[in-house]
């Protein structure tokens, strides 16, 4: 089967590190499913990856891809939720594992026809939710929802601040927020990023950094030091901070005098567990809301998409179909 893999690292240009390959079909262990990926979302961990962040040389070569819809071997239409965790270890949360891995870290990773992953890992994929659309939902949208729900717990009526607009965790946030009943405003440097952060339901768009009309009870951060103060700034007494990605540089000023005197929150957050993927599924069946979708590329193409990726080039998600 063709697969797109990470075959060494490189730190400067990530495609110089990719290849198209063919490799066996899968075979499932005990307690494993094997899935045919109709389609799977790219993210920022596919560059990562290829760059040589995150993963140890031995590692490699690895099949790239986080997320995925498909088929399973009896026939059903399914997601593929991406962590490989054991939720006992984590105390019923499978995110809370000191051993977890994420697709394409340990295990084979689904930019390829076919993907094997534990049984509790796939959940069924609505009919109304077309195989594109759900395969952005294990990874960015998984990450956002959980950012605004169980860690984060923003209640209807207020104000949410989303840093970075395009991003694929902003992105979502954005949507998400909206449908939520937030009040939600976003940054981006570009124009064209502060629209496209309108038409996902955004009520106001910003500069990087520029002065809000009030400070806000919540900040959606991925972006990091290049944004992280202005974060700290935009908090109202007693607000929070939910982190997910650190794109641009993970070790900004504490500014630990504001935090403290403020008494505002710093709240890590990573992934989500297969139960909350169910209850995003639930909320987008309920509400009708949709990922958006940058483009769709085919497999063999998709040095071009991990290339957009890297160059920021992107508004929503991509999508890779085998």
């Amino acid at each position: 089967m063709l697969a797109a893999r990470a075959l060494t690292s490189s730190p400067e240009d990530p495609i110089q590190a990719l290849g198209l390959v063919d490799i066996p079909v899968p075979l499932p262990d005990s307690g494993w499913t094997r899935v045919q990926v109709k389609a799977a979302g790219l993210n920022h961990h596919d560059v990562w990856t290829l760059r040589g962040v995150g993963i140890s040389p031995d590692r490699l070569p690895i099949t790239l891809g986080c997320e995925a819809a498909g088929i399973d071997e009896t026939g059903r239409e399914v997601i593929v939720h991406g962590v490989i965790a054991d939720p006992a270890a984590g105390g019923g949360d499978e995110t809370l594992d000191p051993r977890r891995s994420l697709l394409s870290e340990v295990h084979d990773g689904t930019f390829a026809e076919y993907v094997v992953v534990p049984s509790r890992n796939v959940i069924p994929k609505p009919s109304g939710i077309t195989f594109e659309e759900a395969a952005c939902l294990p990874v960015a949208w998984l990450t956002a929802f959980r950012m605004l729900t169980t860690v984060g717990k923003l209640m209807p009526g207020e104000t949410l601040l989303v840093q970075g607009a395009a991003g694929g965790v902003a992105s979502a946030a954005i949507a998400l927020g909206r449908a939520m009943g937030l009040r939600v405003w976003a940054t981006s440097r570009s124009e064209d990023k502060r629209a496209f952060a309108l038409s996902l339901g955004a009520h106001a768009v910003f500069e990087p950094g520029a002065r809000l009309p009030q400070r806000v009870d919540a900040v959606i951060e991925t972006v990091g030091e290049a944004t992280w103060s202005h974060s700290m700034k935009s908090l109202r007494p007693g607000g929070r901070i939910i982190i997910s990605g650190a794109t641009t540089g993970s070790m900004p000023p504490a500014d630990l005098s504001r935090l403290f005197f403020l008494q505002l929150q710093v709240l890590g957050s990573t992934m989500g567990t297969v139960g909350e993927l169910s209850s995003l599924v639930s909320f987008l069946e309920e509400t009708g809301l949709r990922p958006t979708i940058d483009r769709v590329v085919p497999l063999t193409d998709a040095a071009s998409a991990i290339s957009a990726m890297a160059t920021g080039d992107v508004m929503g998600k991509i999508v890779l179909t085998p």
